[in-house]
């Protein structure tokens, strides 16, 4: 678009001084939405369900007034506002002339509730104050009084939380609940309860929610059905969603239908159809994608991904997609409706699905011209825009116009203004200049983006800042301010660590959210970071402040995808301890970088007791490093294609090693620590080919990998009395719908590993359960636990897991486990090996599964398979591994390196000796 025909920017700029649109997701935009549907059904059944009948059995003398209230409840429930507020305001008339200060207080609760609907937000905080001071100031504190005063502060909590006044809210419905207690209103106390945990997850605090629902759950069973019951279940399974327990999401969801059909009540039917269409959209988010990675050069926080979707997700998103659809013709609101199709929406774009999508998008414009201004219809309204935009993108269609799209967002932010919404105009600013960015108007796109970021700041709103910061940094960029962007990624990298426990709630769909909402800000740093300036010499291209920053910069985005994996804030990283160990342990102990950029490939190289880090960069695209590496990755697993290996891996060899040979010789280096990034991390490193010698990285180089720089405390096991716990299951098993074939040579592995460690203890087959490994590791801190048994790495936590003899132990279940040994660093495990496992085909983040149980576990390191080999050639490494241990003395890493070649010699097929990858401490 010209600049010309995007002038009317300039006038809507100063029209939305000091206001916004929020747009800072479609994801965000549909779980707010949510959040406010559950908070106005609980206030609904707060006022109209309960407070009027508690009202009646103590005004019986003020006939007049009570019918009054009545008949504005019906307006309300008709939508007929206006009307309503004359009629509420009569009746709190009638109340102050009788004197009758309860019911006066009840009149103005429920016109607040009206208020906060006609989006009059300053006369609906007036009207529930005044509540509150008569209510506070009142001598009757009878059982009707504390059953008013609760359910005054469940409509005050309410209207907080949409001003955005969250931990208010949560305030007042503490305070409502501990009301209801004293009341003996157990019905009030669990619908608090229910209040208390959306106040919750509005904060981020998914987990606390979670616990606050569980706890909950006692006082439920105890209820006959009702809609309070059925708003609980729901509630639980919105925050089992966004934790990320997807399949017990959907069941509890399901028993919230249930519920809500037996009652036959439309809305509530309609707000769990919504919910379960969520969880189903989640579930299809969460399923492997085997499509590369965006480009993330150009990439911005308001960018539409259009990615094809995987087979796997393709009956999610349908049967997503039909709920939604269901949801739309059972709603008995426009609103509720509204919701729905714009997350019906979503799921047609996702599907690249135009036709149907322009067809929907048609229907939602016309309803939401008919709705009054309410926060709830803002963020609809927003929402709306933001798919447009996409839409528009996708199909490069005039309709709608940027000026209709923009005069949406111009609509929106009025009312943000209205309600004096500092979040809301803080995110708007910033949308609106990516609008400009997006139609190249930079100069304005500069300005409201600073004065977006510039409100984020003063209100300390962090996860909206984030994303301002990241927008002017690349803003900058494309103006050729190198400084200036590295300044404001930089920041952006900041926040973003201030905010990891938020920002991991924030994000349920792990894949999806991570790669496009917080993985390109750490890369385009990066990427800025490892551009020649001219302010340094030109024998070294890139500073070491630059280089060391980078490599910084590389292990937060590796904590951060590992937090992400576990859905928790856990691991502390410590970014200087492996250069301790390779500087003061281990001085033949080199670390490389390897760093895939879109337009090159870095590395970066950390050599012993030196204080500069070397840096190389590699011509080479980020497509085509991915084209060979996912070859090379598919050929491996293929017993036959011996030269096809070598030729793939000779070019990742002449990529990552040649470059570095001199130094490393002249170091004399005898082992190499990896710390991987993208699809490397899915090659064996043992296997790189250096074709002028004829051999593999592995007869050079003892290999290590670490998941960052962080290690824990590394120890050797040279001084120390090798114990060790050994597992395993050999015979077929099928759990959970999926069959495993018999292992026929883990008895073989495991008989010889005993012979090996003298010391040992051996769960096998029907022993090896649970339970029995729970507790043998609290009984005995043993040195290695050695499992042998079918297994999973996987992108997805759900899908990582170690086949026991009765079930499938999930990633987060076996860490906990393994973890009892470790709850003191002293008594870590000193080595796992997982045998026979193997990485989930066509998952491009499988490894992802590998580092987070090796990370998690605690054990100082790991010793995998990224394929799984049930031959005679696992025992026979495993074997000559831990022999090398117990006699030679020698370090983990070179014992790896020793079996591998043993293997190598017998059988040259790499299929066969390169899939055993050691991670962490290499000692």
């Amino acid at each position: 678009m010209t600049k010309k025909r995007f002038r009317f920017f300039l006038v809507l700029q100063h029209f939305l001084k000091n206001t916004i649109v929020t747009y800072k997701s479609r994801l965000y935009f549909r779980k707010w939405l949510r959040r406010i549907t559950i908070a106005v059904l609980a206030t609904l059944l707060s006022v109209w369900g309960i407070s009027v009948p508690a009202f009646s059995q103590f005004t019986q003398t003020q006939p007049n007034a009570q019918l009054l209230v009545e008949q504005g409840r019906k307006l309300y429930e008709t939508g007929q506002l206006s009307e309503a507020v004359i009629i509420l305001q009569q009746a709190t008339d009638t109340f102050n002339l009788q004197k009758d200060e309860l019911g006066k207080a009840m009149a103005l609760s429920n016109l607040s509730l009206v208020f906060k609907q006609l989006g009059q937000w300053k006369k609906a905080d007036a009207a529930i104050t005044q509540s509150l001071n008569l209510l506070k100031n009142s001598q009757l504190k009878t059982q009707n009084f504390a059953i008013i005063l609760a359910q005054t502060l469940d409509i005050q909590g309410n209207l907080q939380l949409e001003l955005g006044r969250t931990e208010q809210a949560l305030d007042s419905w503490k305070q409502s609940a501990n009301t209801y207690t004293q009341a003996g209103d157990e019905v009030g106390i669990i619908r608090s309860l229910i209040n208390q945990s959306m106040a919750e997850q509005a904060l981020g605090l998914y987990h606390q929610a979670r616990t606050t629902l569980e706890e909950l759950q006692p006082r439920l069973e105890q209820q006959p059905y009702s809609l309070v019951k059925a708003i609980a279940l729901r509630s639980f399974g919105d925050v089992l969603q966004l934790v990320g327990d997807l399949e017990p999401s959907f069941k509890v969801l399901q028993q919230s239908r249930d519920i809500a059909k037996k009652l036959q009540s439309p809305s509530e039917i309609s707000a769990t159809l919504l919910s379960l269409g969520n969880t189903a959209l989640a579930l299809g988010n969460s399923q492997i994608s085997q499509q590369n990675s965006i480009s993330f050069e150009n990439y911005t926080p308001l960018h539409c991904i259009n990615r094809p979707v995987a087979t796997e997700s393709f009956k999610f998103y349908q049967q997503a997609g039909q709920l939604y659809e269901e949801a739309v013709t059972i709603a008995t609101s426009p609103l509720s409706q509204i919701q729905a199709q714009l997350n019906h929406l979503s799921i047609l774009l996702k599907l690249q699905q135009w036709s149907q999508a322009k067809k929907l998008s048609s229907e939602i414009q016309v309803k939401l011209a008919k709705i009054p201004p309410s926060h709830t219809a803002n963020y609809a309204q927003i929402n709306f825009a933001q798919n447009l935009v996409c839409l528009k993108q996708a199909t490069n269609a005039d309709i709608p116009s940027s000026k209709e799209i923009a005069q949406m967002l111009a609509t929106s932010v009025q009312q943000a203004r209205s309600m004096d919404d500092e979040r809301s105009v803080a995110y708007g600013l910033g949308a609106l200049g990516g609008l400009y960015l997006e139609n190249q108007d930079i100069s304005n796109a500069q300005k409201l983006t600073q004065e977006a970021l510039m409100l984020a700041q003063a209100i300390k709103a962090g996860d909206i800042g984030y994303l301002w910061q990241w927008q002017l940094g690349y803003i900058l960029r494309i103006q050729g301010d190198v400084t200036g962007a590295i300044a404001n990624y930089t920041e952006a990298v900041n926040t973003l660590k201030y905010l990891r426990n938020d920002l991991i709630s924030l994000n349920p769909d792990v894949q999806f959210s991570f790669r496009d909402n917080i993985e390109p800000v750490y890369r385009q740093l990066v990427d800025l970071l490892l551009q020649p300036s001219s302010t340094v010499s030109s024998k070294e291209s890139i500073s070491q402040k630059n280089l060391k920053q980078a490599r910084g910069i590389l292990e937060t985005l590796q904590l951060a995808e590992l937090e992400n994996f576990f859905r928790e804030a856990c691991l502390k990283a410590v970014p200087e301890q492996i250069d301790e160990v390779v500087d003061k342990t281990d001085g033949t102990a080199a670390v490389i970088y390897p760093i895939i950029l879109t337009e090159h490939l870095d590395i970066i190289l950390k050599l012993p007791n030196k204080t500069e880090l070397s840096h190389y960069t590699i011509n080479k695209k980020s497509r085509d490093v991915e084209s060979i590496l996912e070859k090379l990755q598919q050929y491996l697993r293929e017993p036959d294609r011996i030269n096809d290996v070598n030729n793939l891996s000779q070019q990742v060899y002449s990529w990552l090693i040649q470059p570095l040979e001199i130094e490393l010789e002249k170091m004399n280096i005898k082992t190499l620590v990896f710390v991987l990034d993208g699809d490397l991390r899915n090659i064996p490193m043992a296997v790189l080919y250096d074709r002028e010698h004829q051999k593999y990285l592995i007869q050079k180089y003892a290999i290590s990998l670490a998941p960052g720089l962080q290690l824990i405390e590394p120890k050797s096991l040279q001084k120390m009395q090798i114990n060790g716990l050994i597992a395993g299951v050999s015979e077929q098993r099928k759990i959970e719908g999926r069959s495993f074939p018999k292992l026929k040579n883990v008895e073989i592995e495991l008989q010889q590993i005993q012979s090996a460690i003298p010391k040992n203890a051996e769960l096998f087959n029907q022993d090896f359960t649970k339970i029995n490994l729970q507790n043998q590791i609290k009984k005995i801190p043993y040195t290695v636990v050695h499992i042998a048994t079918h297994g999973e790495f996987s992108s997805n936590p759900n899908k990582t897991f170690i086949l026991t003899w009765e079930q499938l132990l999930k990633a987060k279940d076996f860490d906990n486990l393994i973890r009892l040994s470790g709850q003191r660093e002293s008594s870590a495990i000193e080595l796992l090996v997982l045998s026979a496992c193997e990485t989930a085909q066509g998952d491009k983040r499988a490894t992802l599964g590998l580092a987070g149980i090796a990370v998690r576990a605690g054990a100082r390191s790991t010793l995998a398979t990224l394929w799984a080999v049930d031959d005679k050639s696992t025992a026979q490494f495993m074997s000559k591994f831990y022999q090398e241990l117990e006699n030679s003395k020698v370090t983990k890493a070179e014992a790896v390196r020793r079996a591998q070649i043993q293997l190598l010699t017998d059988y040259e097929i790499p299929y066969l000796w390169a899939p055993y990858i050691l991670v962490g401490n290499w000692l």
